[in-house]
């Protein structure tokens, strides 16, 4: 059993063949799969998902991107949505200074703002980093983001980077780009962190693994991630499979 810990289902690029794309999925043994939203739009979409397939949960947030246009009422909303027994996360929240449409002290602010939230709802948080190391890092230490722990999304730091957050109380999630033969960091890190504080996801429909890269991922994909790691690691991806699915399940408080 496999669990895609952060895809977007709710995308513009599964408008006509969600249900097709779910079904791959669960023929491949991927039993769980968690939607991420984070804007308005990806909000209600998901939100449908959820109700309609009992295996699907979602995570809820706003993106660092799209910081300058949460408001108020917005996060009102979202804590609103936390209470939903199918919500088990806060997110996909952090900073991203790779793209310049909000600016960092704005990013900075919402990024703390719903730290604070997920704390009071007590649920966990999903990281999004992009060139912003450092002060995803110190926010998190200032802001305790341990008291909720959760997931560092894609990560592509380095293993001291890793490490650094696993002592904060979050998990490393590795997706696509770990099957990439020049990516070094992220193999390095599937090698020397513990399969205990790993997980899998495809982050879909986006960063689609070897050897389908340039074509739409999807959660069906995620087995190629564990497959991945599972030679880095020189075990069996029943290993993978089972040990990540285990660490999500306990995560987001998901009863098998």
């Amino acid at each position: 059993m496999f669990i895609d810990t952060h895809v977007h289902l709710n995308a513009d690029q599964y408008e006509e063949d969600v249900e097709e794309v779910i079904e791959r999925a669960l023929e491949a043994g991927v039993s769980k799969m968690v939607v991420i939203r984070f804007d308005r739009k990806t909000i209600r979409k998901a939100m449908e998902l959820t109700e309609r397939y009992p295996f699907i949960y979602a995570v809820v947030g706003w993106h660092p991107v799209d910081a300058v246009d949460c408001t108020e009422e917005d996060l009102e909303w979202i804590e609103s949505l936390a209470a939903h027994p199918k919500v088990v996360g806060i997110g996909e929240m952090g900073l991203d200074y790779y793209w310049d449409k909000s600016p960092k002290e704005v990013q900075q602010k919402l990024f703390r703002r719903q730290i604070q939230l997920a704390k009071k709802v007590n649920l966990p948080i999903v990281i999004h980093n992009r060139d912003a190391t450092a002060d995803v890092v110190r926010i998190l230490k200032e802001e305790e983001a341990e008291q909720v722990g959760g997931i560092m999304h894609c990560f592509s730091g380095s293993v001291e980077i890793a490490k650094e957050c696993i002592t904060m109380n979050f998990l490393i999630s590795l997706g696509g780009p770990v099957t990439f033969k020049n990516a070094k960091g992220p193999k390095q890190v599937a090698k020397e962190i513990p399969l205990n504080k790993l997980l899998i996801e495809t982050d879909a429909p986006y960063l689609t693994p070897h050897p389908h890269r340039g074509k739409r991922n999807e959660p069906v994909y995620v087995t190629l991630v564990a497959e991945e790691i599972a030679k880095l690691k020189e075990v069996s991806i029943e290993e993978v499979a089972s040990i990540t699915t285990e660490n999500a399940l306990k995560l987001f408080k998901i009863d098998e």
